[in-house]
């Protein structure tokens, strides 16, 4: 005589709420890795943007201290800050797709206030993503959307 208790039978298999548990981790795990991987060109640009803005508080703060007058200026391999020794600031872009729109010049002193300055950076692969470094000429440059 053969009795089979419940649980033993090997050809049970999986009831509904194990599955859907499974399928529930499955969709939070993968949400969670598609807002962890951000898009390399955005995140490319905000970098791109936050140096540009460091280095123009930097060549601004050189500026004032010597009391030489600096210049940005956009060039085809990158931009360039005259009034300082060539190798006194990075003068290429960090990707090879960062762009300017409406290329400028931009006064950085040595004068204390300079006047509002707004630099438009884009990328190449996407033309639609901007990111302006922006002051007022009395605070320091920042980046905004």
């Amino acid at each position: 005589m053969q009795t089979s208790a419940v649980g033993n039978n090997p050809n049970q298999g999986f009831t509904l709420l194990e599955l859907m548990v499974v399928v529930a981790i499955i969709a939070m795990a993968s949400a969670g890795v598609g807002f962890a991987m951000r898009d390399s060109t955005q995140a490319g640009l905000e970098r791109e943007a936050q140096r540009l803005a460091m280095l123009l508080e930097s060549a601004r703060s050189q500026s004032r201290a010597t009391g030489v007058a600096v210049r940005w200026r956009v060039t085809p391999e990158g931009f360039r800050f005259e009034g300082l020794p060539p190798a006194a600031l990075p003068q290429n872009w960090l990707g090879s797709d960062t762009r300017v729109h409406k290329p400028i010049t931009v006064l950085l002193g040595p004068e204390p206030l300079i006047g509002p300055q707004d630099i438009v950076l884009g990328s190449a692969e996407q033309p639609t993503r901007v990111l302006h470094v922006v002051t007022d000429g009395l605070r320091p440059f920042s980046v905004q959307p």
